[in-house]
């Protein structure tokens, strides 16, 4: 195997620490650079502690990065969009993680944060960002040399509706997730300050969460009519637990719902169908799931109406972020999609 350079731009993150804990055991990656203004100069264990033994990189600042082959970009909202001409002119390929480049329609950018794009021309098309979930943009992926990260609630959705809506079996569905603390970053605030969080099961966007754009844009599910979402917060640190009840157009049985899911995903590496009928895991859950690039999506069908409800679980710091990102790498240099993912999780935790 022909290894690459990589280097991650914006590393002190709690995602962007996943990008360096996977990458230095990626047996295709050469890491060269990670980048953060705060804590330059500094090793990047002392903000990784878990990383202790394992790299002696030092953090530098992103005006000193070299080129290289790919560009991780684990960047604020708006950062990438300003300096993607700069940062193009670094790397030959680049996966941004920020939500700078996952919608196509550059007007829905005012609509769902509050500005124009500023680098509209990157937007869509087959020379610009490509969606990066592996899942629906396989073949996209692969002859791609930018892609763009996906958010980790819309990571947990897309994947438990995509085999209803691209059949156009869904009339109505409301989505719900359950997230821990660490979706929030690792910036410090109210919300985060544990006697605030500890405990806590807050609905902090029951409307107009800005996941529902990308959602809506995967699904192909018109605006604002098929789709409503809302996410709570819970006292956890890693995942997202998704409950979608999907309002189906056709009578459809277990059996059927099942048949489409596993054409879907039957060979899918990180999906994996819940089938279990008794035990405390019979359902998804995301607390086995912490560490691994692993959704679990399972289902229970109403008996008494046309409800399925959809439930998906997966660690929103994997494949919600890092680990959906090395999986995209995976697929664009054509070498095996599961390298350097196959942790599978811890129980108990």
């Amino acid at each position: 195997m022909d290894r690459i350079t990589a280097s991650i731009v914006g590393g002190s993150g709690y995602t962007g620490g996943e990008l360096l804990r996977l990458l230095l055991g990626h047996p295709g990656v050469e890491l060269a650079q990670v980048s953060s203004e705060r804590f330059a100069d500094s090793f990047v264990y002392r903000v990784h502690p878990n990383l202790r033994g394992h790299t002696r990189l030092k953090f530098t600042s992103s005006q000193e990065l070299e080129s290289c082959g790919l560009l991780f970009l684990a960047l604020p909202h708006g950062v990438s969009q300003r300096r993607i001409g700069e940062f193009a002119g670094k790397a030959e390929r680049i996966i941004d993680l920020s939500s700078d480049f996952r919608l196509r329609d550059p007007a829905a950018y005012m609509r769902w944060y509050g500005h124009d794009h500023e680098a509209r021309e990157w937007l869509g098309g087959s020379a610009q960002f490509v969606y990066g979930l592996p899942e629906l943009h396989r073949d996209e992926i692969a002859g791609a040399r930018y892609v763009s990260g996906t958010g980790c609630n819309a990571t947990a959705v897309i994947l438990a509706l995509w085999p209803l809506c691209r059949r156009g079996l869904v009339q109505q569905a409301v989505a719900e997730v359950k997230v821990g603390s660490s979706e929030g970053g690792s910036e410090p605030g109210l919300a985060s300050h544990h006697p605030e969080r500890s405990g806590a099961v807050r609905s902090f966007a029951p409307t107009r969460h800005r996941h529902l754009a990308e959602m809506e844009q995967e699904l192909g599910l018109e605006s604002g009519r098929s789709l409503h979402f809302s996410a709570t917060a819970i006292d956890m640190v890693r995942g997202i637990l998704a409950t979608a009840h999907c309002f189906l157009c056709e009578d459809l049985s277990e059996r059927a719902v099942w048949t489409l899911y596993r054409q879907d995903y039957g060979s899918e590496p990180f999906v994996r169908l819940v089938t279990e009928r008794r035990g405390v895991y019979r359902y998804p859950e995301p607390k086995i799931l912490a560490g691994s690039n692993i959704c679990d999506i399972g289902f229970a069908r109403d008996e008494e109406g046309n409800r399925l409800v959809v439930i998906a679980a997966l660690d929103n710091l994997m494949k919600g972020a890092a680990g959906n990102a090395v999986q995209a790498m995976n697929v664009m240099y054509g070498w095996k999609e599961t390298l350097g993912l196959e942790f599978p999780g811890l129980h108990p935790v």
